[in-house]
């Protein structure tokens, strides 16, 4: 019965970075227009990586099933933003706050999630996941009469391009474990 073939890690479409001070600056030159076009990236980054995640999901689920092992509970994924409307929301300046705090919040959730699931699917390797110290921003917020949302802005930037570069190399030691476990049968 073991005549089918191990399924093999498929790597997927990696993650883009966005460089804050090159957004922040242009934003500044161009008095805010470029802010547009820079939540618009933020938030389709953040779909498409969950959507990532999803099928990275499966590819273990399906090797583990393959393994005759026990899969794990596949994670629960935020809903996906509609990026156009949220990116032409920010010039009420409100949605600008709501953006922030959102992806803030869906990546600490979505941390959570991945590192039950792997933990699961892996118990022998261990995954950090980031913490995002959202009343912490939220006080500079509020205590700087808004302007604090620009550091916040800037550290959800770059927790986002820590967590793309953490996920290529869990995809990384994914396909590496699945390998492992492909020459020991």
């Amino acid at each position: 019965m073991r005549n089918m073939e191990t399924p093999k890690f498929t790597p997927i479409e990696s993650d883009k970075k966005t460089w804050f001070s090159m957004w922040f600056l242009s934003a500044i030159i161009t008095f805010g227009l470029a802010f547009f076009p820079m939540f618009y990236r933020l938030i389709e980054n953040r779909n498409k990586h969950f959507k990532k995640e999803q099928e990275l999901e499966k590819q273990v689920i399906n090797y583990l099933q393959h393994q005759n092992k026990a899969a794990p509970k596949t994670s629960k994924y935020p809903n996906k933003m509609n990026t156009k409307i949220w990116a032409a929301a920010i010039i009420l300046v409100i949605p600008v706050f709501i953006i922030t705090y959102l992806l803030s919040k869906d990546l600490a959730m979505h941390e959570a999630e991945q590192e039950k699931f792997l933990a699961q699917a892996f118990p022998e390797r261990i995954f950090m996941t980031q913490t995002i110290p959202i009343k912490v921003y939220t006080i500079i917020t509020i205590v700087t009469l808004g302007f604090g949302i620009i550091y916040w802005l800037y550290k959800v930037v770059n927790q986002y391009n820590a967590h793309y570069r953490a996920h290529l190399q869990i995809e990384k030691k994914i396909a590496s474990l699945m390998e492992e476990k492909k020459i020991d049968e």
